[in-house]
Parts: structure tokens; C-alpha cells; sequence
């Protein structure tokens, strides 16, 4: 009988730890010719930008960066605020990052 318990237990614990949303990784590229200066993340259709990932930092032209979003949602598909250095801004919607595992910005 303890032995049924214990794997009913251990099998809740199990379903429990599934349900919990993994972080998601990916990798930005920086291709352009001007220095990333921040990168907001959000998930699709929130209408508002989320935090700088690089906030204290920056991205320079010709250099990659390994990036994670830790938002607790279960969810790939993003939309994307990149800022340069030059004062230009471009704005990406509705991209699956699971799928694309990198964001190269040209």
C-alpha cells in the first residue's frame, strides 16, 4: 500500500513539474551596422513592452548574445523592440522563437 502512495506521489509531483512553463533560449544576432542599446521582449498582442534583456549593456554590430526569457508563460510566440545605438527602433511581431532558435537583426 506505501508503495502505491509513494508512486501516485511521485507521479503528481511529476504532472505538477510538466505544467510549469520552461524558460525559452534563443540567440540574437546583431548583423546590422550600429550597436544593439536594448531589447524588449513581449509576448504577442500584450500592446506594451516588457522589460530591456540587455538593460546595463549593449550588443555590438557584428557580435551575438544568448538571451532567455524567464516570463513563466508556456508560450513561443513573441514580439520584438530592438533600440540602436544610432536612434533607430525595430519592431517585430508575432515571431515563434521555439521555432526560429535565433533572431538575426540585418
Amino acid at each position: 500500500m506505501a508503495r502505491i502512495i509513494a508512486l501516485a506521489l511521485a507521479l503528481a509531483v511529476t504532472t505538477i513539474g510538466a505544467a510549469v512553463a520552461e524558460d525559452l533560449d534563443f540567440t540574437l544576432i546583431n548583423s546590422s551596422n550600429s550597436d544593439v542599446v536594448a531589447f524588449h521582449v513581449s509576448h504577442a498582442g500584450t500592446g506594451s513592452w516588457e522589460e530591456n534583456l540587455i538593460a546595463g549593456g549593449f550588443l555590438p554590430s557584428g557580435n551575438e548574445l544568448g538571451i532567455q526569457i524567464a516570463d513563466g508563460r508556456s508560450t513561443c510566440v513573441y514580439d520584438i523592440l530592438t533600440e540602436f545605438a544610432d536612434g533607430q527602433r525595430l519592431e517585430d511581431y508575432g515571431l515563434d522563437l521555439c521555432e526560429l532558435g535565433s533572431y538575426t537583426l540585418q
